[in-house]
């Protein structure tokens, strides 16, 4: 019977092994690069959505990172909101989400309908709420922004002074809690708009509430706010 010694490694070849091995993660290590922006942007991104609280995460990541990369205004709220009274579910419309939009598309002024579906898309927003709302008009392959913004304050609001105070809350650059102070001529369009399409006041009614409302505006550096027209109204 033969028997077969087996030979035991030499010391310095484990400690060599070992150290290659060291050697190789430490290169591995190395060769791992951290941009230093990368933080901050995700530190950046959690915070809005959290803010946000998007329906549809990815989604609404996706227009995110979107707006990041061509520098545009991020479909991020101000503030964390609940949803307001008149919603029969937590998926509609916001005067946060309504702000957001006009953020991203009031600079344009008129916006085509494959953008503004797909701003409201990003929001996680239901497709049909906005084909719905588009319905109330005869709009063609471009909008007018701020007609469907007031569209849209309408289904917030439900009566036509309530929807012209989401108007001026969502317009204003007064600070929250704030008297939330529009310029007269931009509450004119949206009331009179808003009237026409509801259909059911006259016109001599909407420019007698207009012109009384003027006077005070006068007063007040050509700016309108809600306890204005509220008062009148009761």
């Amino acid at each position: 019977m033969v028997t077969v010694k087996h030979k035991r490694c030499p010391g310095n070849w484990r400690e060599a092994s070992g150290g290659y091995a060291l050697s190789l993660r430490a290169r591995r290590r190395a060769e791992i690069n951290i941009p230093p922006e990368l933080p901050d942007i995700l530190k950046q991104f959690t915070k809005a959505a959290i803010r946000t609280q998007p329906h549809d995460v990815l989604q609404w990541s996706a227009g995110y990172f979107s707006a990041l990369s061509k520098g545009e205004p991020l479909p991020v709220k101000d503030r964390i909101e609940m949803p307001v009274a008149t919603q029969k579910t937590d998926t509609g419309l916001t005067p946060g989400l309504l702000k957001v939009l006009h953020k991203q598309l009031s600079p344009k002024g008129r916006v085509s309908m494959i953008e503004l579906e797909k701003k409201w898309k990003h929001l996680c927003l239901p497709v049909e709420q906005l084909r719905a709302l588009l319905q109330l008009d005869n709009f063609g392959d471009e909008v007018e922004w701020l007609k469907v913004l007031a569209l849209g304050c309408s289904i917030l609001g439900g009566s036509l002074m309530t929807s012209v105070k989401y108007a001026c809350e969502i317009l204003t650059t007064d600070p929250e809690g704030g008297p939330a102070r529009i310029p007269f001529d931009t509450f004119s369009f949206i009331y009179t708009y808003l009237a026409s399409i509801d259909g059911e006041m006259p016109d001599y009614k909407v420019e007698a509430f207009l012109s009384a409302l003027k006077g005070q505006a006068d007063q007040q550096n050509g700016m309108v706010q809600p306890r204005n027209f509220l008062t009148q109204a009761s």
